[in-house]
């Protein structure tokens, strides 16, 4: 088996997957990490922050326009064209959000903070539809697993560099610096070539109304609709609990040089190696089993946060604070790394080649309303819960989706790929 794995792994397509990955990743934990981290500091109140996981809405609802992308090529292709005209867009958004101040001119930011998710969103759409077509059925599990780790790793730009440099220039400069950092994405659009996909649709109406038909009728409605139910509910949890992660660190008395050396860098090697082995894993297990085994690991590692805002953390922060934040991050990035990667190989297989682009978008739509609506309850619930038990209801809350997986994915069941 281990000589497969090595072949699988190192094609110019799973490099693609690296690209694809770190030019998505970057702008969604601009607003998860970076995003928070300036409101803070900038004196914004906690519950107004929790708010803004609103603006995230545009990835929940991307399938309403993911049709024009599946049905319109603009100049450098059906799919390369969009994945370039929304990297521009969001070049220049992140660099004109350090414009502002959020304490005197916080309507300008929600707007362009809004602009920016809807941008990313639609390269999304794009990416995962480039994405899903270039790789054959059994690269699936790989190829998202790469995917997963370069989006882990783009955060580290948001999440840890531009927290260090905002320690040491103004945040009009961190920004720009931060928004340099989608010139690779769009590099590599220019040098791949466009994948070439039979049976695309015609009419904007077929390519509307054809990948719910289709996905509707291979599935049947009651599997359909247990399909959808399971994406919503697999990282809810997860996500909730990691909604306010860095106001939770800089509330327990971590500096940002903290977040930015220990927090992020700290979950790196664990989500790279959990999402690798997760994909090698899933070479053999099949992606049934791993979102089993996968789900299990992910769920516990959120107790993890229940116990480091049960112990607290005194003034002044020692080295012993340090270990005990980097051990649970280091254990939730390990757990959410393999879960990723599975759950991403589930939605990619669920879609259909001729409207990869509306189905994905569809099935990932799904999985981000928790993280755009829910989450955006995160600040309120901490209020009234405070940090340990709503640790603890984000566990409880991870247990749903797992229960679906006897439906939707039951353990000896190996189904073939719609592609």
């Amino acid at each position: 088996m281990k000589p497969v794995w090595w072949r699988l792994l190192f094609t110019r397509r799973m490099l693609i997957c690296v690209f694809t990955g770190f030019s998505s990743g970057l702008p969604l934990y601009l607003l998860l990490n970076l995003l928070p981290a300036w409101l803070r500091s900038e004196g914004v109140d906690l519950k107004t922050i929790g708010f803004f996981a609103l603006i995230q809405f545009p990835y929940t609802w991307k399938f309403l326009w993911a049709p024009l992308l599946d049905r319109y090529r603009l100049p450098l292709g059906r799919r390369r064209g969009w994945m370039l005209l929304s990297q521009i867009g969001l070049l220049i958004s992140i660099g004109l959000l350090g414009g502002f101040s959020p304490a005197s001119q916080l309507t300008p930011v929600i707007g362009l903070a809004v602009l920016l998710a809807f941008l990313s969103a639609t390269q999304d759409v794009a990416l995962d539809a480039f994405r899903r077509e270039i790789l054959d059925d059994n690269e699936l599990g790989l190829g998202n697993s790469v995917h997963v780790n370069a989006y882990r790793i783009a955060g580290l730009v948001p999440g840890s560099l531009s927290l260090i440099l905002a320690d040491l220039l103004p945040w009009g400069q961190v920004f720009w610096i931060t928004a340099a950092f989608m010139l690779p994405g769009m590099l590599m659009v220019l040098l791949v070539g466009e994948p070439v996909v039979g049976g695309t649709p015609k009419t904007l109406r077929q390519a509307v109304v054809e990948p719910f038909h289709e996905f509707i009728g291979r599935q049947g409605v009651d599997g359909a609709l247990l399909i959808l139910g399971f994406i919503f509910l697999y990282k809810l949890g997860d996500s909730l609990a990691t909604a306010l992660a860095t106001p939770f660190y800089l509330d327990l008395g971590f500096s940002k040089t903290d977040l930015g050396l220990i927090a992020k860098h700290a979950g790196l090697w664990p989500a790279v190696f959990g999402g690798l082995l997760g994909g090698l894993w899933m070479v053999k297990l099949g992606i049934n089993r791993a979102l089993w085994l996968f789900g299990a690991v992910q769920a516990l590692t959120i107790l993890g946060f229940a116990w480091l805002a049960w112990r607290g953390v005194p003034t002044p922060v020692g080295l012993e604070d340090r270990v005990a934040l980097a051990a649970v991050i280091g254990a939730e990035c390990l757990g959410v790394g393999l879960g990723t990667a599975a759950f991403v190989a589930f939605i990619a297989r669920a879609t259909h080649p001729a409207f990869t682009a509306t189905q994905f978008a569809l099935f990932t739509s799904l999985a981000a309303v928790p993280r755009t609506f829910i989450n955006a309850s995160a600040g309120a619930l901490v209020q009234a819960l405070g940090w340990v038990n709503f640790f603890v209801l984000c566990f409880v809350l991870a247990l749903p989706g797992m229960l679906l997986l006897l439906k939707v994915a039951p353990w000896n069941d190996r189904p073939t790929s719609t592609g």
